[in-house]
């Protein structure tokens, strides 16, 4: 893999829209990232487990970020533009009227309002259709309250669109989507890359209330001749069916084999492979890869980053401001594994992989008095281990093939307590990608082989040839035995605590904290 810029040759622009912000990247074809922006995103929580964006701003940031990666080229890099890439967070949506006006906020793929349809619906059945099993994240079940709750909002809409499928159609005029970036709302039968007329009708909406689809990697529509003019491009480019930002990461890390997972430490922790053939299982979700006709086994913990984040921000040293804490890691790395007794549940944002519980909490058992923050900190970061161990023997299971090394990217790789501790707790050895933006990275890479910049479509090529690696982190197999022990008692704690759960879901409907407000408001 090249590291130096390449000279000559087609530059790509990625766009990766996220839970937080919208970045967009100009990306060579040796993987080399030449410029960045960046814009955020308001999140807005209009009630308890309400979680929304003014889909206004996926467009605005879109193009804002967009401009000013040009606005850094040269007039004669500028000519090798040759194509724009997308990525996106997934499960998110919103309906539009047909001038592409938001009907009302957008509603997001950790929005936990669904809890009723998702028992209502979900199923086996509706999981090995989709791909997806019954939880918080898939899009068809907060579509089905809003048939239930705002009928007039579903009656209303010319489209309803994932994050994609918006940016794109104000890229193209274009109502124009991809397979791999619509998948994630569960109305598609899976097996068909196509739409399914059942799950459209439990969401409540029609075949013509959705976008077109595509395959990742082909040609959605040329960009609009006013935004060529905008950014003063040469010539009009073609913008790339993307998909979503979890594939795209195992794309930016090359984790194109059955042998090699892709872990992204982020927001959520979410892990994955690819495969050739379907499968559905309990523990891990499917979706349409950005490799063409094959699927991406895929396990999702929400509580991520955010729960570390969560834990400095209300426990920790309030001068940060929830900022990584160089003395908090220090203090937790001389604990001992298994934080001398005490062991944690981490469910703050409910469960997805591999019990898909919406009203799942979490839990901190086993505190004693010569316990510290330092324990219940270590203990947030080994459980979260503990968890990925578990799911990730799930999908060997899925595929048949024993993994042999973990990929991984997002914030969470930049603590090396943490690190070392996923590495001990999963026993395999970690390498870390080199760029941040990984699933921009992964976005880019589509684009390249969409424009053949590789001498081929091959996406799995394109990838091999553009990823880019940093250090890897090696197990410490003593320490790993030790590991499986605690884990192995930490794994009790689910089935012990279910009912429990249930009774504070069922206590909260019957006391509601907030009464919801209208969600419309922000329009």
């Amino acid at each position: 893999m090249d590291t130096q810029k390449a000279q000559d040759g087609p530059l790509v622009i990625a766009i990766d829209s996220s839970t937080t912000s919208t970045k967009a990247i100009i990306v060579d074809e040796n993987g080399n990232i030449w410029h960045t922006a960046k814009r955020n995103i308001q999140l807005h929580t209009p009630a308890m487990d309400f979680y929304e964006h003014n889909p206004i701003r996926w467009w605005e940031t879109t193009k804002e970020c967009i401009g000013e990666v040009l606005s850094k080229l040269s007039s004669k890099d500028r000519e090798r533009v040759a194509a724009i890439g997308l990525t996106h967070q997934r499960e998110s949506f919103a309906p539009f009227s047909q001038n592409g006006k938001p009907i009302r906020n957008g509603i997001l793929w950790l929005d936990g309002r669904a809890t009723k349809q998702i028992r209502t619906y979900g199923s086996h059945y509706i999981h090995n259709l989709s791909g997806k099993p019954p939880g918080v994240t898939p899009g068809i079940y907060k579509i089905a309250w809003l048939k239930e709750n705002e009928p007039e909002i579903l009656e209303q809409a010319h489209k309803l669109v994932e994050v994609h499928g918006y940016i794109s159609w104000n890229l193209t005029g274009k109502w124009v989507s991809s397979v791999a970036a619509t998948d994630s709302l569960g109305l598609l039968d899976i097996r068909k890359f196509d739409y399914s007329e059942e799950l459209l009708h439990i969401a409540g909406v029609t075949r013509e209330q959705m976008v077109d689809l595509v395959l990742p990697g082909e040609i959605m529509e040329e960009l609009k001749p006013e935004l060529v003019s905008e950014w003063k491009l040469s010539k009009s480019i073609p913008v790339i069916a993307g998909l979503g930002d979890g594939q795209a990461a195992g794309l930016g890390a090359a984790a194109v084999s059955a042998d090699i997972a892709f872990l992204n430490l982020g927001t959520a922790v979410n892990a994955g492979v690819e495969s050739s053939e379907y499968r559905c299982d309990p523990v891990f979700r499917t979706h349409v890869s950005g490799i063409k006709g094959n699927f991406v086994f895929e396990i999702l913990q929400s509580s991520g980053s955010y729960l570390a984040g969560w834990f400095r921000q209300s426990l920790g040293d309030p001068k940060l401001l929830g900022e990584p804490d160089p003395k908090l890691d220090n203090e937790a790395s001389h604990i001992p594994p298994g934080c001398e007794g005490l062991v944690t549940l981490p469910y703050w944002n409910a469960v997805q992989s591999p019990y898909w519980d919406s009203v799942a909490r979490g839990a901190v058992v086993g505190w004693r008095g010569t316990h510290s923050k330092a324990h219940m900190y270590r203990s947030i970061l080994e459980s979260i281990g503990f968890e990925m161990k578990f799911n990730l023997e799930s999908i060997e299971k899925g595929t048949g093939v024993k993994l042999k090394f973990i990929r991984a990217m997002g914030g969470g790789t930049r603590s090396k307590l943490w690190r070392q501790i996923m590495a001990d707790s999963i026993g395999l050895p970690i390498t870390i990608c080199s760029e941040d933006e990984i699933s921009a990275l992964g976005a880019s890479i589509v684009a390249m082989a969409g424009i053949g910049a590789h001498g081929s479509t091959d996406i799995a090529h394109a990838a091999k040839h553009m990823a880019h690696f940093g250090d890897t982190i090696e197990p410490d197999l003593t320490q790993c035995e030790r590991y499986r022990e605690v884990a192995e008692i930490q794994h009790k704690l689910y089935p012990q605590l279910k009912n429990i759960f249930e009774q504070l879901y069922e206590l909260s409907e019957k006391h509601p904290s907030t009464k919801p407000e209208s969600p419309k408001s922000e329009l």
